[in-house]
């Protein structure tokens, strides 16, 4: 069983990353369900089929699988909502911790969220001050919600 335990913040200066390199990342939701989310994703060349449970203390169930690419830009079609697009910066913050910043595109252009796995809940971590106020939790910044709604 796999638990992700993440928290996610705001970005408040975007010029402090834009060294670091990027992925394109286009996903689309099979499930949007509160309960259970179900998540196809191409990163580049390679896709990914994700479930994921329902979020308690910044911690959830996830299982990712690797899939075929042509199989993930067929399942896109099955997408309940709209596809989402960005880029994602990877930011080494300690030899355990990587923080991921997203910059959104298309209808979110312009919202960047920084997201870090942590090894457990209460794991100390020490954000460069460019990282704003944390959303860890508020729904209207889960990809899923992003999907169907403009914020």
């Amino acid at each position: 069983m796999a638990i992700e335990i993440e928290r996610k913040f705001l970005v408040k200066n975007s010029s402090q990353y834009k060294h670091f390199p990027f992925s394109y990342i286009k996903q689309g939701y099979l499930s949007t369900d509160p309960e259970r989310t179900v998540r196809i994703r191409i990163v580049e060349n390679v896709a990914f089929l994700t479930i994921k449970g329902k979020e308690k203390n910044c911690s959830r169930l996830e299982f990712e699988y690797e899939i075929p690419i042509s199989d993930a830009e067929q399942m896109l079609r099955f997408s309940v909502s709209k596809i989402i697009e960005k880029k994602r910066f990877r930011i080494p913050l300690t030899q355990e911790l990587t923080l991921e910043v997203d910059e959104f595109l298309g209808c979110h252009k312009g919202l960047v969220l920084a997201e870090i796995e942590l090894p457990s809940p209460d794991f100390p971590i020490n954000l460069p001050d460019w990282i704003g106020q944390e959303v860890t939790g508020d729904k209207r910044y889960y990809n899923s919600y992003l999907s169907q709604n403009e914020i």
